[in-house]
């Protein structure tokens, strides 16, 4: 098993005292051993109800993308999101600080807005009884409260959740408890800074619905030994077996796929409606960067745009993935931008591959389905089942690399 040095942080509440997933250290045995030797997850991790309820409240309690800061842009923004079992109320006050609150008003625990929608007034009022709240979540007026023996507004403001933002996307700790996320990300912020994730704009959406878990659907995305199966469009544009995977440390796993000569980005044809991001130098231009920041982010960064899918789990089978493509402003800005040549070929990719994962999703709920091996090209699955399988053991969850990517004899 691949030890966790105690000084690294906890990415999920309780980390070390959780309690362990209903699967025995004996089920995940053989997915810690070394690569080379190991299997994946047993099928009950992608097809049991009661491990992903256990999921919801471990993996999906802590440290969390909830959406953009371009979504809760200006004073007076609001936006609720789900966040494991519940959800989250993002707000931005006057002085332009972001703030995020469990999205359960203090009197009846109605929800302050429905998760998915977004409001914009200088304060947050319960639709239910019209408690009103101040962006920074002091209780400002409960009708028919004032005056009551015994009745503290000031206890009853709402309860205020850790956020961070980060290269233009929002994380909260839904529990409160686990710790900060920064040195979890350091050795990721050299690679994302380049492109300048929080200058881009959003100029395309897309949202499905997987009948998939959302630990296949990661899996999927951390390898392409599938893609001469099922992405004839994508092998056109970048070899399969191109690239490497990163032996980095801390919540995420990632590797990169080269782009064929003469190709300049993803698309149907290779080429690119868009300028080159400004901040890439001539190697980062030939090259695209997949990276998977646990539990539900996924950042695919191109040579002229960013690609983000955030995952939504909503039950053992079932995930909603939101996709949005990120373009330079001075991009959009220009004449006739249109940005459907990234959107066409990610949206026939996603689809292919949302359907591969949901055969896997059917073929796991087969009684004689087991845990496979897995090729010398999943290694950066490997580092993804690890961190997983630690997780459900009760250790802290952090990528700890694959020193020399070496099988074990």
């Amino acid at each position: 098993m691949i030890s966790q040095p105690s000084s690294e942080p906890m990415l999920t509440p309780g980390a070390g005292n959780r309690p362990p997933a209903p699967l025995s250290p004996g089920d995940l045995a053989d997915s810690l051993l070394p690569f080379g030797r190991s299997r994946m997850l047993p099928p009950a991790a992608y097809v049991d109800p009661e491990v992903f309820a256990w999921e919801q409240r471990n993996f999906f309690a802590g440290w969390l993308c909830v959406g953009r800061s371009g979504q809760v842009a200006g004073p007076g923004d609001q936006r609720a999101e789900r966040a494991g079992t519940g959800s989250v109320l993002l707000t931005r006050d006057d002085d332009g600080t972001l703030r995020a609150f469990a999205n359960t008003c203090r009197h009846r625990g109605h929800e302050l807005l429905p998760c998915g929608s977004s409001a914009r007034r200088g304060v947050v009022v319960c639709p239910y009884h019209a408690w009103t709240f101040g962006l920074n979540g002091d209780l400002r007026a409960a009708a028919g409260f004032r005056g009551q023996p015994g009745f503290d507004a000031a206890r009853w403001g709402l309860t205020e959740l850790p956020v961070l933002e980060w290269h233009g996307l929002i994380f909260v700790d839904g529990s409160g408890q686990a710790g900060p996320l920064a040195p979890a990300l350091a050795t990721l912020d050299e690679l994302i800074a380049p492109y300048e994730m929080g200058r881009l704009v959003v100029a395309g959406t897309h949202t499905y619905d997987a009948a998939a878990n959302w630990k296949i659907l990661t899996e999927n995305y951390h390898e392409c030994y599938h893609c001469p199966s099922i992405h004839p469009e994508l092998c056109k544009v970048s070899p399969p077996s191109s690239g490497m995977n990163f032996d980095g440390h801390g919540a995420w796993v990632g590797g990169t796929m080269d782009l064929r000569e003469q190709m300049t980005t993803m698309s149907m044809d290779g080429t690119s409606h868009a300028a080159a991001l400004r901040g890439l130098d001539e190697a980062a231009r030939r090259v695209v960067v997949y990276v998977n920041v646990f539990p539900n982010l996924l950042i695919s960064l191109h040579p002229d745009y960013v690609m983000v899918h955030r995952l939504t789990p909503l039950a053992a089978d079932r995930t909603t993935i939101e996709c949005t493509w990120w373009f330079a402003p001075e991009a959009v800005a220009g004449p006739g931008f249109d940005p459907g040549y990234a959107m066409e070929f990610w949206d026939l990719t996603n689809r292919q591959d949302w359907a591969a994962c949901e055969s896997v999703q059917r073929g796991l709920t087969s009684p004689r389905a087991t845990a496979g091996p897995l090729s010398p090209r999943e290694n950066a699955v490997y580092q993804f089942v690890t961190m997983v399988a630690r997780g459900y053991l009760g250790e802290p969850i952090w990528n700890t690399g694959l020193p020399a990517w070496a099988t074990e004899p």
